[in-house]
């Protein structure tokens, strides 16, 4: 297994997300908790914007017949151009730019701390049918494009996508999350889903804490608890040890 990322060797103390979404008040949520208390303390610079702003007609159309035909619509290349261009050039390095997609790779833990070293992401929210293909090309020219799937399923958009990501990659900013310990013992970050965990009381209707819990031998403890992130991996997603 590779080693993971450091956070503390490469983070930047300052992170830069855009958001830019049809639906910018899909992503009110992220005024609220950690990610709230990191936007008001500077850890985290994060603005929604609305893809309309960068229209020119009175309709604010953002959106047109597929050539070829088919079902749907699809997002026209001009407003993403002139939202990328804005957003891009105003960043102080070359930005990665995230489009949510069923056809990009898949989003893990992995992802997250990886994404979390970056100085400035830009995620671009697609609807209807999806966005013209070469908005993608272009914004290679701009920064890292990634086109990234949340998992084999298809959502009506990019926004809750959009939000999974933002949340899993911003919680593991140094500072965002009160213990950082926590971060480690998570599911997912040796390879491994997370141990049960228990609290008062030690006997609730009649079904007790695991005893060895209760012996205060710390090394007994932990042994414990890697035998039942394996038990619980190979029975809920064995596809993670092969």
């Amino acid at each position: 297994m590779p080693r993971a990322i450091r956070l503390s060797d490469v983070w930047h103390p300052h992170m830069r997300i855009d958001v830019v979404s049809i639906f910018p008040s899909y992503f009110d949520g992220l005024t609220l908790s950690l990610l709230g208390r990191a936007r008001e303390t500077g850890l985290l610079d994060l603005k929604v914007h609305d893809l309309r702003e960068w229209t020119h007609d009175r309709h604010r159309t953002v959106d047109d017949t597929p050539y070829g035909g088919g079902a749907g619509m699809v997002m026209k290349p001009e407003p993403w151009g002139d939202a990328l261009d804005q957003l891009a050039v105003s960043s102080e390095g070359q930005p990665t730019i995230i489009f949510p997609s069923p056809a990009g790779e898949v989003f893990t833990q992995a992802t997250a701390r990886e994404l979390a070293t970056r100085e400035h992401l830009i995620f671009g929210c697609g609807r209807y049918e999806g966005i013209d293909e070469r908005v993608f090309e272009y914004a290679a020219s701009l920064g890292e494009v990634r086109l990234i799937s949340l998992g084999d399923y298809v959502l009506n958009g990019g926004e809750v996508a959009v939000m999974a990501m933002t949340e899993a990659i911003g919680r593991l900013i140094p500072g965002v999350v009160g213990n950082p310990e926590s971060l480690v013992e998570e599911s997912h970050e040796d390879g491994l889903l997370e141990y049960p965990s228990y609290t008062k009381p030690s006997v609730w209707r009649d079904r007790a804490v695991p005893p060895i819990l209760l012996s205060g031998n710390h090394g007994a403890i932990a042994d414990w608890r890697h035998e039942q992130q394996l038990k619980r991996t190979r029975a809920r997603r064995p596809d993670l040890l092969a």
